[in-house]
């Protein structure tokens, strides 16, 4: 006996829901982030869950622990939140203008996926914290947070490269640096309360 075709809606097809097929896209870029090369995937299907989740949890890191936050002197949720999306906006613009040919959303996804080294950074940061301070722990941090911004200039600078002119690269390349430069120094200079 032939079985009955299985219809669209019946829970039993081949096709992956949408929840597990974002979550499988964003690891996907994810992979593409730790083991930068030149690839058109992360362009192609860009989505910005990955950043939007890289980012929360970035600033939620970097929120202090103090009642009185208003005393601390630290960044607040609402400030890396802001820091975070306007650099990437301005970056993107800063692209578009030089006469890159890579798209809005695109140019966003990228720069938001390749905070994922800087996520790891300020993790091992808060971990190393959690030890007794000292000029150790500041080289510890130090190192980590170095590797990890050259990697998400690497990381970046793989994937956006090529969209721009030959003769306006380094034009292209400057702010991305001095975006992760900014998120690398709130990261080593991160003291909780």
């Amino acid at each position: 006996m032939a079985e009955a075709a299985e219809s669209p809606g019946d829970p039993g097809t081949a096709t992956p829901r949408p929840l597990m097929r974002d979550l499988k896209a964003v690891g996907k870029k994810f992979m593409h982030v730790l083991y930068p090369r030149k690839s058109n995937t992360l362009l192609r299907d860009w989505d910005l869950w990955g950043p939007l989740i890289l980012c929360v949890t970035l600033a939620l890191m970097l929120q202090r622990g103090s009642v009185d936050s208003e005393k601390d002197g630290g960044p607040q949720f609402a400030e890396v939140f802001v820091i975070v999306w306007f650099g990437a906006v301005t970056i993107t613009l800063n692209s578009k203008l030089l006469g890159g040919n890579i798209s809005f959303f695109q140019s966003l996804c990228v720069l938001g996926y390749c905070i994922l080294p800087l996520t790891v950074a300020m993790l091992v940061c808060r971990l190393v914290l959690l030890t007794e301070p000292g000029p150790i722990n500041f080289m510890v941090r130090l190192f980590v947070v170095i590797v990890m911004f050259a990697w998400s200039i690497v990381a970046s600078t793989a994937f956006l490269a090529d969209s721009q002119p030959p003769n306006r690269k380094a034009l292209a390349v400057y702010p991305v640096f001095l975006f992760y430069f900014v998120i690398s120094w709130m990261i080593l200079t991160f003291t909780p309360q």
